[in-house]
């Protein structure tokens, strides 16, 4: 049974910085593309950043949304079968539950009627 697990939200002042990781099991996802979303109240589930199997020293092979271009980072151990988001200089309108998701292939994509597997969420709360 594939899993995947988020962790690391909770609540940080704006300006602040926090790291959400995702545990993936039940299968090997280093050839698989990842991705994170969030969910704000009242919204709809919306991309944040996605990387692919492999990332060049340029970051090539890694995407982001407009809005956390140059503040979060998206980043994967293949080897702990885990990826991180980075989020850093945050503000209260990245409040949401945070969602980690993995795709069968190796391309990436913003669409998340595109990935296969999700995990739970984790909240993030950026207070102002």
């Amino acid at each position: 049974q594939v899993q995947l697990v988020e962790s690391g939200g909770g609540l940080v002042q704006a300006g602040g910085s926090l790291r959400l990781s995702c545990a993936a099991s039940g299968r090997t996802f280093s050839s698989s593309a990842m991705g994170w979303f969030r969910q704000a109240p009242g919204k709809g589930r919306q991309f944040v950043a996605a990387i692919s199997w492999s990332v060049s020293w340029s970051g090539e092979g890694t995407y982001y949304a407009d809005s956390v271009k140059g503040r979060f980072t998206i980043s994967r151990d293949n080897a702990k079968n885990t990826v991180y988001l980075q989020m850093n200089s945050l503000k209260p309108e990245d409040t949401a539950v945070y969602y980690c998701a993995a795709r069968r292939t190796t391309m990436i994509v913003t669409n998340r009627n595109l990935y296969d597997y999700w995990g739970q969420g984790t909240q993030v709360t950026v207070s102002s």
